[in-house]
């Protein structure tokens, strides 16, 4: 199997002004296809031909550096573009997620706080993550391509913090863009599929 860059879910401009065209044209066109292009290019030989990008991601993880940076990305970013959807960020959340949420996580405004935090502490590049590990959500943040899937849980809702993500819009304003992010872009619909995935 090899890596396709999918196409966005909505139009380039469907998320402005929060995230606008120009970035979702450079962060998707740009520079999610090139993680797509490499990492096929060196997917070629790496002896994991033909498996799931899931187990791409794993089996490259502190094996092979190259092939693991674009595979985490392309994982990473395949979701990222399903995490958001126009008018996202409703406080309204399906039942069980809410009720997860409240119950280990201290409720929605903790989370929302608790994500934000991990965000703004990720020294340079990486992502923010909310994740299901052992049963229970966390919140979490790893660097680079990264995400939870290589450290035992399963993520449900992650945030690019990488600049090209945001510098377009928020310029150095990376608390900014996570609060728009949570308050404004979140599909919690795509959160909830894959919470009911990851705890079933």
């Amino acid at each position: 199997m090899s890596f396709k860059l999918p196409d966005l879910p909505y139009s380039h401009d469907a998320l402005a002004p929060y995230m606008s065209r120009e970035t979702l044209e450079y962060h998707h066109d740009k520079h999610h296809k090139a993680y797509v292009d490499n990492g096929n290019k060196l997917l070629e030989g790496s002896g994991l031909e033909g498996k799931s990008l899931e187990e791409v991601v794993k089996g490259s993880f502190g094996k092979n550096a190259g092939l693991f940076n674009n595979a985490g990305q392309h994982y990473n970013h395949t979701h990222f573009w399903k995490w958001m959807k126009p008018n996202g960020g409703d406080d309204k959340l399906p039942g069980k997620l809410q009720a997860a949420i409240d119950k280990d996580l201290g409720g929605l405004a903790k989370m929302k706080e608790d994500f934000t935090q991990a965000g703004v502490t990720q020294f340079g590049s990486g992502w923010a993550w909310l994740a299901v590990k052992d049963g229970k959500l966390i919140v979490s943040k790893t660097a680079n391509g990264e995400s939870p899937l290589v450290h035992g849980a399963t993520p449900i809702l992650g945030c690019d913090v990488w600049e090209h993500s945001y510098y377009i819009d928020y310029r150095n304003r990376r608390p900014d863009y996570l609060k728009a992010f949570l308050d404004h872009l979140v599909n919690w619909d795509y959160v909830d599929e894959m919470f009911a995935a990851a705890t079933k």
